[in-house]
This record gives structure tokens, C-alpha cells and sequence, in this order.
């Protein structure tokens, strides 16, 4: 939504982008391994990288429509950085793929809070190609403005592409960015090793930049960016000499203190420029932090904000970042900006340490963009127990499990392409027999859920032992962590707490890892009694007051009052919750069908993933050899899409007959 304003706008009107950002676009490899030098680490993990990149993804995620101009490799690193941005909002209809050049690599170590080391790997990379060939002058008239950064400069042939864009958008009325982004290594001025160097005086690079500076309204920079570009030894001289040849608006980085905005004349002293005061916090790494910067202050200035608010979202954009691992990631959502500021003028000493507040942690897990299921059509097969039983009863080799959940996974292809079912179609597979499985099912876009329950445990066990996290280490990040969990909020105490202990232990790996979480909650019958009608609500309830907000719940068939509840205490205690999946029990198929009618009217339930009501009658017969493949796969087919016509009649009738109340999730309250 627009800001109101008072004043013209900044930027001609009818552009159908806020943002062009034209420059790096590389592969990050940040260090795990915190305090050790570069030498010493041992695993890294992998971001988006680029300073262009970065303010393009951090634009997106602020809520601009910004679009990235760049090359990437054909290969496999480019293919992740077009996705990274595709998937959070940024246009990449003119990253070109360059089938000669390799995409460009970053290594960086966090050695201390000022010692950063990194290394370049960009010989003859496919971004430092960009060619003015790649883009035409519709592609840069079509946005509010124009970013580049310093290193798109460098060499001749980027200089080349960047004037000819920075040449469109002059002649169109499209305001130009310059975020000065100085890197010695990048302009040959130091060893290819020494990317930690921050500035390096040079005549040469100060008289080129001197020339591009008129062709900018707003200029980016560190005080030694600054320096740089004015070819003097003092702040104010360099200032002054960027002033003589530039009117722009000059946005001076001041580290910890915030930053100044100089509109006009440079004064004799910088004190007599408004310090615009940023939230102090305690540094982890400062690598990116003047991308995260620049986002913040576009996300505000191409709305028309004003100067002032714009450099607040900058700052605090800033402090957020360099308090995280990682650059593109570690971006702010508006939802994460708004509370952050809200806080940290209530509280600054709480908020010195953004990184350890859990409603902040929350908001940066839930509220960046993610693909969202409006329905989950789902086949769970990561029965362990079920699967040796069935073999043991027919006197199968073990060895046929894997094969046969092979076979399902060909079964679900099949029904997906067969229905038109893309984006809809989910599996649960475990690793101990569905590892195959697992690797064939993944990459397809589908939902994925795997097991870390030890079956049939009570208290809850993990299944490859009490080190949680390090089984996640391997997992690919797209896999959900399913855990069944026999709980009863009425159980024995001593129980109880083990249960919730571990399910702590799983809640925080997963916060760790990154990976989303299903909770699939079956209380057992105590004493042989029947649950009442509110065991489950008290369960999750239970589960919600001890601090657990898993992406998903797996619950069994209720009726609608207890659907109504469930709904009410998702919407009331977590309104970022993905859904509710139901569960089957190996009930009859006609016995599911009554089950979807009751919860396809629940604002919160997405569909099912259903187990032995699928696979129990032909996994035997195949196991026992009396079908062959084919027949297996037609009948795991039959019983799947009987299972789908079902909830989605359900669904088209409930859907009829109950229109939508209008709610709209509230944001969620610091805890």
C-alpha cells in the first residue's frame, strides 16, 4: 500500500517495476564455524551473494517489485540463484544464462567481530559479462529506478552495459542508484586472496568514479566508499569533492551510529548534518549489512517516504543483519521490521541482542514469502513396523520394502500426472526402508514429509538416536519433519514432561536447521477409557503453551464442533500455521469419506496423508506374489484417487455450503 505524502513524487508515474538492480549476482559460502580462521573451517553453509543481488532479494522481501539484471553460469550454483530470487518475488527475466562462464563463488570466514576474511572467486565470471546486449531500453524504462553497484565499473565491458543502462534511464525519466560498494580486490588493487580489504586509496579508481557520479540522484556509501569516490583523505573533503560534480542525494553509512543524508552543500563539519541514529546491537557480521542497509532505505524512498523514515527502516535493516549469519537470508520481512523497531524503542537494551528474542526469530521463520497449500492430497508410506510385518507374514526378503516403496512413489507420479495434480500431491517416506524413495520423490515439487519417531515409542524417542540435530544435518531442507507423538495432556506427569521435553529438543533443531515441522498428535485411550471430546484441543493446547508453533499438525478424523475448535485455537494461538493434514488409522475407505465430510468445512484442514487404507491390501498380495508390478501400482492408484474424489467432493460441498468468514490472520503479539 502507498504511503501518504505530501509532496511530489519522486519517480515518474506508470512503471510497472520499483527497481532495476544491475551487478553481482554470485554464490555465497559463509563459514559455520564461528571464531576459527578460514583455514581451520570445516563446513559452510550456502546463500545468495552479490551486493546488487542482495538489495534486489532484500527489495523483494520489503515488498517492492524489483528485478535483477545479471548473468549467471549454466550450471548448477546459477540455477540456485535464479530460483533464491524467483522464489522470493524478484524478477530474473534478464538474468541471462552464459553457457561459457562459470558462476561466480564467494568464500567468507567470521574470524571475530572485525576480522572477516573472504575470498573472490570470480575470474572471468558470468556476471562481470553483462553486456549492453542483454537488455533494451523498455526493460529499464518500465522501473521507478536504476541500482548499480561500484564493481559494475571495474572493467570495460561492465562499464560498458552499466552506461548504456544508466544512458536509458535518463532518457526515461528513471532515477538512478549508485550504491558505491568499493572492494580493492575487485578493481585489481590487491593480492586475489585479500578480499577482506575495505579501501585502498587510488587516483585512477577516484577519477572514474568522479566521472559516472553526475549520472546519479542518489549515491550509497561507507565513510571509506566516500573517500574513494572524492579522492580526498578526510570525510568532508571527499564529500565535497563528490558534491562539485553531483547533486545527488548523498546517504552516508556511519557504522554503529546510523547514518546522514546531504541533500545540498556540504558543510565545514558533519556535525552539522542530523545524525540519523540507528538501534544498537551486538555485531556477529557485518558482511552484507550495507546491502540490507540499501533495501531498507529503497523499500522506504521508492514509496516516497520520508528521507528521515527511510534511513529509520535503513538502520534498523542494518542492525538486523549484522546480528545474523548470513547476507540475502538474514533479510527482514515488514512484519520483522515493524516489531523490531517497536521493541527497540521500548526496550534498546532488550533488543542489543535481536538474534536471542524468539517473537522476532518467529517472524523471520514464518513471514518471508513460501509457497502456500491451499490443499495437500497426500500418501503415507513411512511405515517401518507395518512394512516388516508385512514381509515377515508373506516370508518376503526385507530387501523387497525398499523396492516397493519405489513403486509407490512411480504410483504417485502416475495419479499426479494423470489428475492434473501438480503442487497438490504430498508423501510421507521414511529413510530406513524409503531412502530410494525419498531421493526419487525429491525434486518433483512436491510436499515431502519424513519421520524422526522411533515407532511405537512412549515417551517419544528419536528414531536414529537423541542427537536430533545432527540427523537434520543431512536432510535436504525441503524435507518436513513429521514426528508421531502418542500424547495425552491428561497422561502421568513424569510422562508428560519427558514427552514435551523431547518434543522441545525436536521444536529447537528444527529452528536450528531450518526445516518445517508436523506434529502428528494421536492421544493414546488411558486406562483403556475413551478420549473426550476435547482431548485433542487440550493436547495442542498444551503444546501451543509450552512455547511449540509446528508448520503443521496431523490429527484424526473429528466431528465439526471439535473442527470449530480447532480452528478457533490455530487462528487464535498461531495464524502463520500451514494447515492441518488428516490422518487415516487404516480406517475403511468409506469410513475416511464420513471423516472429510466434517473436516473439509475447517478453515485450518488442507487434505489428508493416509497410510495402510492405501497400501495394506496390495503390499501383500505383491509381497506374497500373487501381483506383479502393474498391478500393485493400479491398485495403490484406485484406492489414492478414490481417497481425492472423496475429500474433494467433501470439500466442493462444504465449501457450498460454508463460505469463507472472512478472517483474517492477526500478527502475531510479542510473546
Amino acid at each position: 500500500m502507498a504511503l501518504p505524502r505530501t509532496h511530489p513524487s519522486r519517480f515518474a508515474s506508470g512503471r510497472s517495476r520499483d527497481i532495476v538492480c544491475l551487478g553481482r549476482l554470485g554464490v555465497d559460502l559463509y563459514a559455520q564455524q564461528v571464531g576459527t580462521r578460514l583455514e581451520d573451517v570445516s563446513t559452510f553453509a550456502k546463500y545468495l551473494g552479490g551486493s546488487s543481488a542482495n538489495i534486489a532479494f532484500g527489495c523483494a522481501r520489503l515488498g517492492l517489485s524489483s528485478a535483477m539484471l545479471t548473468r549467471v553460469g549454466d550450471d548448477h550454483m546459477g540455477r540456485f540463484l535464479t530460483e533464491t530470487l524467483t522464489k522470493e518475488g524478484c524478477d530474473t527475466s534478464h538474468v541471462r544464462i552464459d553457457p561459457e562462464r562459470l558462476t561466480a563463488l564467494v568464500l567468507l570466514g567470521l574470524k571475530d567481530r572485525d576480522t572477516f576474511p573472504l575470498i573472490f572467486y570470480r575470474e572471468n565470471c558470468a556476471d562481470m559479462a553483462v553486456d549492453a546486449g542483454d537488455f533494451d531500453e523498455a526493460f529499464i524504462a518500465s522501473s521507478k529506478a536504476l541500482l548499480i553497484t561500484g564493481t559494475h565499473f571495474s572493467t570495460e565491458q561492465v562499464n560498458r552495459a552499466s552506461l548504456q543502462a544508466l544512458d536509458y534511464a535518463r532518457r526515461n525519466n528513471v532515477r538512478a542508484v549508485l550504491d558505491i560498494d568499493y572492494r580493492p580486490v575487485l578493481w585489481g588493487l590487491t593480492g586475489k586472496a585479500d578480499g577482506e580489504t575495505r579501501f585502498i586509496a587510488s587516483a585512477s579508481v577516484s577519477e572514474h568514479l568522479q566521472r559516472i557520479l553526475p549520472l546519479f540522484d542518489l549515491v550509497i556509501g561507507t565513510e571509506e566508499e566516500f573517500l574513494i569516490a572524492g579522492g580526498k583523505e578526510t570525510l568532508v573533503d571527499a564529500l565535497k569533492r563528490v558534491r562539485e560534480v553531483t547533486p545527488a542525494t548523498l546517504l552516508v553509512k556511519r557504522g554503529p551510529l546510523g547514518c546522514q543524508i546531504v541533500e545540498g552543500a556540504v558543510p565545514d563539519s558533519l556535525d552539522d548534518v542530523p545524525l540519523q541514529r540507528g538501534v544498537e546491537v551486538e555485531v556477529l557480521n557485518v558482511l552484507g549489512a550495507g546491502d540490507a542497509f540499501a533495501s531498507g532505505f529503497l523499500s522506504g524512498w521508492l514509496r516516497d517516504a520520508p528521507l528521515e523514515d527511510c534511513a529509520r527502516a535503513a538502520n534498523a535493516c542494518g542492525a538486523l543483519v549484522v546480528s545474523r549469519h548470513g547476507c540475502a537470508p538474514a533479510m527482514p520481512t515488514p512484519a520483522e521490521l515493524d516489531y523490531f523497531l517497536r521493541e527497540a524503542a521500548a526496550d534498546p537494551a532488550r533488543m542489543r541482542r535481536p538474534d536471542r528474542d524468539a517473537t522476532l526469530a518467529r517472524l523471520h521463520r514464518v513471514t518471508p514469502a513460501r509457497k502456500h497449500y491451499d490443499e495437500v492430497l497426500g500418501f503415507a508410506f513411512d511405515h517401518r513396523n507395518q512394512f516388516f510385518d508385512l514381509a515377515q507374514q508373506t516370508g518376503a526378503s526385507e530387501a523387497r520394502i525398499s523396492y516397493l516403496k519405489n513403486l509407490f512413489v512411480d504410483a504417485v507420479a502416475q495419479t499426479e500426472s494423470a489428475l492434473g495434480l501438480q503442487g497438490c500431491i504430498g508423501v510421507l517416506i521414511d529413510d530406513r526402508y524409503g531412502q530410494d524413495a525419498l531421493n526419487a520423490a525429491t525434486g518433483r515439487d512436491w510436499w515431502i514429509g519424513r519421520p524422526v519417531e522411533l515407532p511405537g515409542s512412549v515417551p517419544l524417542v528419536f528414531d536414529h538416536g537423541r542427537s536430533i540435530g545432527t540427523t537434520l544435518a543431512a536432510w535436504p531442507i525441503g524435507h518436513t519433519v513429521k514426528c508421531l507423538v502418542q500424547f495425552h495432556p491428561d497422561e502421568p506427569i513424569e510422562q508428560r514432561l519427558e514427552q514435551e521435553a523431547q518434543l522441545r529438543a525436536l521444536y529447537d533443531a528444527v529452528q536450528a536447521s531450518g526445516h518445517e515441522l508436523l506434529l502428528e498428535v494421536i492421544p493414546p485411550k488411558l486406562d483403556g477409557r475413551p478420549n473426550a471430546p476435547d482431548t485433542v484441543y487440550r493436547a495442542l493446547k498444551r503444546l501451543y503453551n509450552i512455547g511449540l508453533y509446528p508448520e503443521w499438525w496431523k490429527l484424526e478424523p473429528m466431528d465439526a464442533a471439535q473442527w470449530r475448535d480447532i480452528d478457533a485455537l490455530i487462528a487464535e494461538r498461531d495464524p502463520h500455521c500451514r494447515g492441518v493434514v488428516l490422518l487415516g488409522l487404516s480406517a475403511p475407505i468409506e469410513q475416511l469419506t464420513n471423516g472429510f465430510r466434517a473436516a473439509a468445512a475447517s478453515q485450518t484442514c488442507r487434505g489428508f496423508t493416509v497410510g495402510r487404507t492405501i497400501f495394506y491390501e496390495p503390499s501383500l498380495a505383491w509381497l506374497a506374489g500373487e501381483i506383479d508390478d502393474q498391478e500393485l501400482i493400479a491398485r495403490v492408484r484406485r484406492a489414492f484417487e478414490t481417497l481425492i474424489a472423496a475429500w474433494r467432493a467433501a470439500r466442493g460441498q462444504a465449501q457450498g455450503q460454508t463460505p469463507h468468514d472472512g478472517h483474517t490472520p492477526r500478527e502475531e503479539k510479542a510473546a
